[in-house]
């Protein structure tokens, strides 16, 4: 009994005990169903015994009886002699005549082909409340004597599986503590400080998040690159009533297509090749807290139907394992892609999309929002500034009329990112900022007939060539086209596609 009191995992402790009675006590099986909670959705639970242990020999054909899939893998409370036990937690004792003739038996032939003459079967109490049952079947008679010392064991096996579950949840909340600090160590060195500027979009979006923040509802984040969805996702979650709980993020367009499922669910030791131990999903972690899917568009589509049953039933296995869990997260997710087309082209499930856009909410563009410039302009100079330990760059007229007129394809990302460099190459001079493009839009412009996506992209094709022509081609890293042009690598790749640019072009 001491290896099983020192377990502290239920998946290691379970076969432990019934192989000890197997091989100790010469019974021919044993067995332990353990109770579990299917929730079929809110409001309704069915409580069953799952087979979770077993362990055996037949004396027919030798076979090893270890397998816990089969006829009954799965017990209604109430059903058969095992839902009997658990549901009124009571011990049921049969001798060789009653278990061959009772009502009991659910498989005589088997019962007589492998010679069984005694059956004992325990409730497994813990603190009044039945975790499941043990049981066993014996080609010798079960005496009084060993039936009452399987209650005693049954006892000690009941606390050995509540401390191993125990264990297993300190383990998990470990865990879990460690990633959320990774993602608010994360949210510290990455948020910028929150919302900059006075202007009448900006105003809407504030209005907007004030509105949805305290409610439940699920909300889409739409808007081009580069225009704050993640700072919007932020800003919901610390006024929400999850404030107190993690916010986790998760870039869908980063994560390999194989490792989903992995990435959001977890997995279970040996799921997969490489999988060394469990894993905690990107679920769990955010569990009574937010979820923020960036990118939602580059989630497959195989996937798609699983995180569908995530928000419409709170559950979810991990991968290599059957059981289901269950999880209370709000998602918030984004996407700079137009999902009813892609709902359209067949890319992204309908009723997917139409949960995850309870409240839509759009981000503005930073060329609808010009007046905000030099406002982000001044707050920018003054982090890298400070950071760099340098003296704070004077902002010239000349350098705000610059600015404003530009047409900020990339947004707010692009304009911090053309602030740093500008205040690293001034060297405590004046401040000269490289815009690669003359502006496209006027702010005193009514433009009655918008452009189209493709004929935005084709008026970038000249500052995308001179980008890769001045990077030697390469997207990433830093000099990279993507760095010079202050777009993300995926975003100006897609456009590159979309153009049909050629890397090495001149």
């Amino acid at each position: 009994m001491l290896g099983i009191a020192q377990a502290k995992r239920v998946d290691a402790l379970l076969p432990m005990i019934v192989s000890g009675l197997v091989e100790r006590a010469d019974f021919a099986l044993a067995r332990i169903w353990l109770v579990e909670t299917r929730h079929s959705n809110a409001e309704d639970k069915e409580r069953f015994l799952r087979l979770s242990a077993s362990e055996g020999c037949s004396q027919v054909d030798r076979r090893i009886w270890n397998g816990i899939e089969g006829e009954f893998s799965k017990i209604r409370l109430g059903a058969l002699k095992i839902g009997y036990i658990a549901q009124h937690a009571v011990p049921l004792h049969l001798d060789e005549h009653e278990i061959k003739h009772s009502h009991w038996t659910a498989s005589p032939d088997w019962v007589a082909r492998e010679g069984i003459k005694g059956f004992a079967g325990h409730p497994l109490i813990f603190r009044g409340e039945v975790l499941g049952v043990l049981a066993v079947f014996s080609r010798k008679p079960v005496s009084p004597e060993q039936f009452q010392w399987l209650r005693l064991f049954a006892d000690q096996a009941a606390v050995a599986i509540a401390n191993a579950r125990a264990f297993e949840q300190i383990e998990h909340l470990r865990q879990k503590l460690e990633l959320e600090n990774d993602y608010l160590r994360d949210e510290v060195k990455e948020n910028f400080g929150g919302f900059v500027g006075g202007s009448a979009p900006l105003r809407n979006v504030l209005e907007q998040i004030d509105l949805v923040a305290p409610a439940a509802a699920n909300v889409l984040i739409l808007g081009e690159s580069g225009t704050g969805k993640e700072l919007v996702a932020r800003a919901i979650h610390d006024r929400s009533k999850r404030r107190n709980r993690a916010l986790v993020k998760v870039n869908c367009a980063s994560i390999p297509h194989q490792l989903f499922e992995s990435e959001f669910f977890g997995h279970a030791k040996g799921a997969f090749t490489g999988a060394l131990n469990d894993r905690v999903g990107r679920f769990q972690v955010a569990d009574e807290g937010t979820l923020f899917l960036d990118e939602i568009a580059e989630i497959p589509m195989l996937l798609q139907g699983k995180l569908l049953r995530v928000l419409q039933e709170g559950e979810f296995e991990r991968v290599g394992e059957d059981r289901t869990r269950r999880v209370d997260v709000r998602i918030i997710a984004a996407t700079n892609r137009n999902l009813r087309h892609e709902v359209a082209a067949g890319r992204f499930r309908e009723d997917l999309f139409f949960r995850l856009s309870v409240f839509p909410l759009e981000t503005p563009t930073l060329r609808s929002r010009r007046e905000d410039i030099p406002i982000l302009a001044a707050y920018f100079l003054k982090q890298v500034a400070t950071r760099s330990n340098l003296s704070m760059p004077r902002l010239t007229p000349t350098n705000v009329q610059a600015l404003t007129d530009y047409s900020w394809p990339g947004n707010i990302r692009e304009l911090q990112n053309v602030v740093e460099r500008a205040v690293i190459l001034s060297k405590g001079g004046a401040l000269h900022f490289e815009l690669q493009e003359s502006a496209t839009i006027s702010p005193q412009k009514d433009i009655s007939e918008p452009a189209t996506q493709k004929q935005w992209l084709e008026s970038q094709r000249a500052n995308i060539k001179a980008a890769l022509a001045k990077s030697g081609g390469r997207i990433y890293g830093k000099g990279g086209a993507a760095e010079l042009l202050g777009l993300r690598p995926t975003t100006l790749s897609s456009r590159i596609a979309a153009l049909g640019i050629k890397r090495n072009a001149d």
